[in-house]
C-alpha cells in the first residue's frame, strides 16, 4: 500500500468513527462539550500545556544531545509548541512531528539523526505511557479490568518475540539491516540509557503524561462529569492511548470513540464521554496556539536575518563522528 493509500484510509478511519457516534449518540454531545467550555477551563488548559510542552521539550533536548544533534531548550520548546499545533489541526497527528524532525535535522547537518531522535523521544514517551496506563489498571478498578489478562499476556508475548527478533538479527556486516540495526542500537544506547539520559528521559514522560492526564480530567469536570477522580484516571489514561493511533481528522475520531465506550462501560454514559473529549479537543487546540504564532514568526526571522544560521541548533559530537556543518537559513526545529 502506497504511502498516499495509507494516508487516506488513516483519515477515512478517523473520520468514520465520527460518522458513527454521531449516528449513535447525535451531535448533542458534542454541541454540549462546545458550550461547556468556559475561561477558566481555558486558563488551566494554557498553563498546563506550557508545562507539558517544556517537559517534551526537554525530553526531545536530552535525547537529541545523546545522538549528537543537539539544540538549546528555548528553541526545542517552540518547536513543540508548531509541532503540537500542526498535529492538532491536521490529519494524522504527526505531521508536525515530521516537520519538526525535519527542521532540526536540516538545522544539525544530519536530517537522518533529527529524524531519529523525534521516533526515540516519542517512542520512549509512548512506552513509558502503556506501562503507567497498566500499573493504573492493576491498582485501580475499572470496567476493562476482566481484559487484563488477555492484554498482560500479549504484552509480554510481544515483548519476547521483539527480543528474540533483536537477538536474531545480525550484527556484522554491511547490508542495510545489519546498518538500521547498528544505528537503532546505538541511538537507544545513546540518546535513552545512557546515565546522563534515562532519568530525565522517565522524569519528563511522567510529567508530560501527567498534564495531559490532569487537562482531560478538567475537561471531564467542565463537560459536567462529577465521577470521582479515581474512576476517571483508568478511563481517561486508556483515551490517551487512543488518542496516539494516526487515524484521526485534526485530533478528532479515535478519541471520542474510546471515550464515549469507556464512559459506558464505566456506567457514566457514551454521551458524557463524547462531550468530555469535546471539551479536551477545544482545550488542547487553545493550549497549541503559541505554536501557531512561531508558525508565523519563524519565516520573519528568517528574512530579517537571512545569513544567520537558524537559532536554537547545537549540533555536538558523538565519540569518532565528525558532525557536518549546520545549514545556513534553515527553518527553525
Amino acid at each position: 500500500m502506497s504511502r498516499a493509500v495509507w494516508a487516506w484510509v488513516r483519515l477515512l478511519v478517523g473520520a468514520a468513527v465520527l460518522v458513527v457516534l454521531v449516528r449513535r449518540v447525535g451531535t448533542g454531545p458534542f454541541l454540549d462539550g462546545l458550550r461547556a467550555v468556559d475561561g477558566p477551563s481555558l486558563a488551566a488548559a494554557v498553563v498546563l500545556a506550557l508545562v507539558t510542552t517544556v517537559c517534551a521539550a526537554w525530553r526531545w533536548r536530552v535525547v537529541a544531545r545523546g545522538l549528537g544533534v543537539g539544540l538549546t531548550l528555548g528553541a526545542a520548546t517552540a518547536a513543540c509548541y508548531r509541532s503540537q499545533f500542526l498535529n492538532t489541526v491536521l490529519p494524522g497527528g504527526v505531521l508536525g512531528d515530521v516537520h519538526r524532525a525535519v527542521s532540526h535535522g536540516r538545522d544539525a547537518g544530519d536530517v537522518g539523526r533529527g529524524l531519529r531522535a523525534v521516533v526515540w523521544e516519542r517512542s520512549a514517551g509512548q512506552v513509558l505511557q502503556v506501562a503507567l496506563t497498566v500499573v493504573v489498571l492493576l491498582g485501580l478498578p475499572s470496567p476493562v479490568r476482566p481484559f487484563l489478562p488477555v492484554v498482560l499476556t500479549a504484552l509480554l508475548v510481544g515483548a519476547v518475540v521483539a527480543a528474540l527478533v533483536l537477538r536474531a538479527l545480525p550484527r556484522t556486516g554491511t547490508g542495510r539491516l545489519v546498518r538500521a540495526v547498528r544505528a537503532a542500537r546505538t541511538d537507544v544506547r545513546d540518546g535513552l540509557l545512557a546515565r546522563r539520559s534515562w532519568p530525565a528521559v522517565t522524569l519528563a514522560s511522567l510529567l508530560v503524561i501527567a498534564g495531559h492526564t490532569a487537562t482531560f480530567v478538567v475537561a471531564a469536570r467542565t463537560a459536567g462529569v462529577a465521577a470521582p477522580t479515581g474512576q476517571l484516571l483508568p478511563l481517561v489514561l486508556l483515551v490517551m492511548l487512543a488518542m496516539t493511533l494516526p487515524t484521526n481528522v485534526g485530533g478528532w475520531g479515535p478519541r471520542e470513540g474510546a471515550a464515549a465506550w469507556l464512559f459506558a462501560l464505566a456506567g457514566l454514559g457514551s454521551a458524557a464521554g463524547v462531550s468530555a473529549a469535546t471539551v479536551y479537543g477545544v482545550l488542547v487546540l487553545a493550549g497549541t496556539l503559541p505554536g501557531a504564532a512561531v508558525l508565523v514568526l519563524a519565516p520573519v526571522w528568517r528574512r530579517r536575518h537571512p545569513g544567520d544560521v537558524a537559532v536554537g541548533s547545537v549540533p555536538t559530537q558523538r565519540p569518532g563522528r565528525p558532525v557536518a556543518a549546520p545549514v545556513e537559513g534553515a527553518v527553525r526545529g
